[in-house]
């Protein structure tokens, strides 16, 4: 799934579309997707200057699309009716930053589900940088009408 597929389903757009391509999803299952840090990112114009590293925040908030897009190709909505959805965040429990990501980095997430309802979805999400764990968290997320 390339970025324009991926901004058919997703609602985020620059400087906030924190998933530059999908490589893997398994329905029902699973998601590997993918960002490159790039130092253009204009977060690193203060976090921080003179030593650019990646927010844990953004880090997340990349997993949490990368859920988002798991979410609403695991619902069996169509199209049109995806563009009447918006998955929202309800809680990131045991969220754990294991090492700094920075400019140059490709930031891959692997993204599980967990248990999933029609619309409401738990899901493992882990983030690496080459083979070393960056980010892990467990997310919950409903899909709702606009």
């Amino acid at each position: 799934m390339d970025v324009m597929q991926i901004q058919n389903i997703l609602p985020h757009r620059y400087p906030f579309l924190l998933v530059d391509r999908v490589d893997e999803i398994q329905t029902g299952k699973t998601i590997i997707a993918y960002k490159n840090v790039s130092i253009s990112e204009p977060v690193f114009q203060g976090h921080f200057p003179g030593h650019p590293i990646y927010p844990g925040v953004m880090i997340l908030e990349g997993m949490a699309q990368a859920g988002g897009l798991l979410a609403f190709e695991s619902a069996g909505y169509t199209e049109e009716e995806a563009k009447q959805k918006v998955v929202y965040f309800m809680s990131i429990d045991g969220a754990k930053f294991r090492s700094p990501v920075r400019p140059g980095d490709k930031l891959v997430y692997h993204v599980d589900i967990l248990k999933q309802r029609k619309t409401l979805i738990v899901l493992g999400a882990r983030a690496y940088v080459e083979d070393t764990l960056v980010c892990e968290a467990n997310l919950k997320a409903m899909i709702v009408d606009k």
